[in-house]
């Protein structure tokens, strides 16, 4: 099983990026997913976190900004950022309650992270 994230960069702030994380080779279906940051110096915080069934919630710097979703058929989250301030710059790590076989439960998986750098 694999997470593997996509579409961090460069951007001036005021800008936009779109993050996605697809898994692979799963057996059973994904349940609740999630962005979580982590700047330098800082903990790793929640940025958004979706249900299976598309119930969202989101961290109160981000409420506005950016988007949370995910396409359940190509088993992939996705993370639209808009209006980018430099504060927002962190990696960006995806995480997934997967289920990896039949012998074991739903844990938690985590992507290895995409750098998103807003600066002019």
């Amino acid at each position: 099983v694999q997470l593997v994230e996509s579409g961090g960069g460069l951007v001036q702030p005021g800008g936009s990026l779109r993050l996605s994380c697809t898994a692979s080779g799963l057996i059973f279906p994904l349940k609740d997913m999630g962005w979580y940051r982590q700047a330098p110096g800082k903990e790793r915080d929640l940025v958004a976190a979706v249900t299976r069934g598309g119930s969202t919630n989101y961290a109160d710097s981000v409420k506005g900004r950016f988007t949370i979703s995910r396409d359940n058929a190509k088993n992939t989250l996705y993370l639209q950022m808009n209006s980018l301030k430099p504060e927002d710059t962190a990696v960006y790590y995806c995480t997934a309650e997967i289920r990896p076989d039949y012998y074991g439960n739903y844990r938690v998986w985590w992507g290895q992270g995409t750098q998103v750098t807003v600066s002019s």
